[in-house]
């Protein structure tokens, strides 16, 4: 009945901005427990939506592949190629604007720089 998990970007107007290989970790946030909490480090804090999947595919993204040694162009080269390469991570984007029912999301921001 509780998940608590991070996010890739959150945004200035307050939406959580993922990017998954599977979706488990998206599809705890958006179905299925009855509490989610979402711990966010000041790195996380994004203007827009534009922003923060820019942010995601040119940072993020890459530095998973790596952490991961996924054997992908990004893991390689440390930027996105927009690749079709079996194990790429970049697979399932996921938006959340707000929480349904009311409160179910917390977001719990955090001013240190924590994770990719």
């Amino acid at each position: 009945d509780l998940y608590i998990t991070g996010t890739n970007a959150v945004t200035e107007q307050g939406a959580l901005v993922n990017l998954d290989m599977f979706g488990n970790r998206v599809g705890g946030i958006t179905f299925g427990p009855r509490e989610v909490i979402i711990m966010v480090g000041r790195n996380k804090i994004v203007s827009d939506l534009k922003s923060a999947m820019e942010k995601i595919r040119k940072y993020t993204a890459p530095k998973n592949a790596v952490r991961l040694q996924t054997d992908t162009p990004c893991a390689k080269t440390g930027e996105c190629m927009s690749c079709k390469s079996p194990g790429k991570i970049c697979r399932i984007w996921t938006i959340v604007e707000s929480s349904f029912p009311k409160n179910k999301i917390k977001v719990i921001l955090i001013n240190e720089v924590l994770g990719i």
